[in-house]
């Protein structure tokens, strides 16, 4: 009997280690876990902002809040040359977001944003105003108009139409990132949407802004106060008298090969020399072909030092980070 109770106990001390052994374990603390990635500057869709009527360039804008908002006109699209400028709600512009401008919805909005040539369509947020031209519907950033495949010197032939999509995809839009893109609009719809574009007034080449005007300090009004409000319904301005004939002013030249000097300040790189022109114009730059690409710079300079002074002035048209390199172009 002494045998087994020692056995027994034996067994029993056992059992209580393990059982020690076990409480440790569920008391100790969870393994740390990875960082999240570090991503872009999260910006947000409250408060939504449509704000009071506002005038650009003689013509009046009504902002407005409709339920139901589906048109077809023109896009253009802008991209590097607006960098370090805000958009009207506030927000940094980023040219690889999926990102527009609409003249009068709330912002931000969301949009399918569909291209009449060829039925493809995607998500676009709304977070800025314009384009202050009468022939465009909307204008794009640089990467919605790469994922609609819309990257050319003219405008492209769109349908505009507000959703409210699953917070998931505003999410990805608010991130910086893209949504999934939708299934392609059938042919018989495409004619349709074809025969309404006949209606509107033929587009000219989109073209860079060369301003972009100021129109984030508007005061705003809440969506819910303004809900079912009639859209895009500009106050016609005043008649103003006819101008007489003058002869413009020649365009200011834009160089194609600069004069010689060791060293450039490289401020952009385009495909298109249109824009690349567009931009050295509204800077004080000049642009230059270099195989595919037409690159915008200030200079040359004789030396690294005296480079600067295009630093200087890339970084007050607001493009920070620009290249000083040897001139190339020589």
């Amino acid at each position: 009997m002494r045998s087994s109770n020692r056995n027994w106990l034996t067994l029993g001390g056992a059992a209580s280690l393990l059982a020690s052994c076990g409480s440790e374990q569920a008391v100790a603390p969870p393994a740390p876990r990875p960082a999240p990635p570090v991503t872009a500057a999260a910006v947000a869709d409250e408060p939504v902002k449509i704000g009071e009527p506002y005038s650009i360039g003689g013509k009046t804008y009504v902002p407005a809040d409709p339920v139901n908002y589906d048109e077809v006109g023109y896009a253009s699209w802008y991209g590097e040359e607006a960098i370090g400028k805000p958009t009207a709600n506030g927000e940094d512009f980023v040219p690889s977001a999926i990102s527009g401008a609409h003249k009068t919805l709330p912002l931000p909005s969301y949009v399918e944003v569909t291209a009449l040539d060829s039925g493809r369509t995607i998500l676009v947020r709304l977070n800025d105003r314009g384009p202050f031209s009468d022939d465009k519907l909307i204008d794009l950033s640089r990467g919605a108009a790469e994922q609609l495949g819309i990257t050319g010197d003219g405008a492209a032939a769109v349908r505009v139409r507000r959703v409210n999509p699953p917070e998931q995809e505003k999410a990805l839009l608010r991130a910086h990132q893209r949504a999934p893109e939708r299934i392609e609009t059938p042919q018989p719809l495409l004619k349709v949407l074809r025969g309404r574009l006949a209606q509107v007034p033929a587009s000219q080449p989109a073209q860079v802004r060369s301003a972009r005007p100021v129109v984030q300090a508007i005061p705003v009004a809440s969506s819910s106060s303004r809900r079912g409000a009639s859209f895009d319904t500009p106050t016609p301005p005043a008649p103003k008298p006819v101008p007489k004939a003058t002869t413009p002013a020649p365009a200011k030249p834009v160089s194609a090969k600069p004069v010689s000097g060791g060293y450039v300040v490289q401020v952009a790189a385009l495909s298109s020399q249109s824009r690349a022109e567009a931009l050295a114009r509204q800077i004080g730059a000049h642009a230059v072909a270099a195989g595919p690409v037409w690159r915008v710079r200030y200079g040359p300079y004789p030396s690294q030092e005296a480079a600067q002074a295009g630093v200087k002035a890339a970084a007050a048209k607001g493009f920070a980070n620009v290249r000083v390199m040897a001139n190339d172009a020589r």
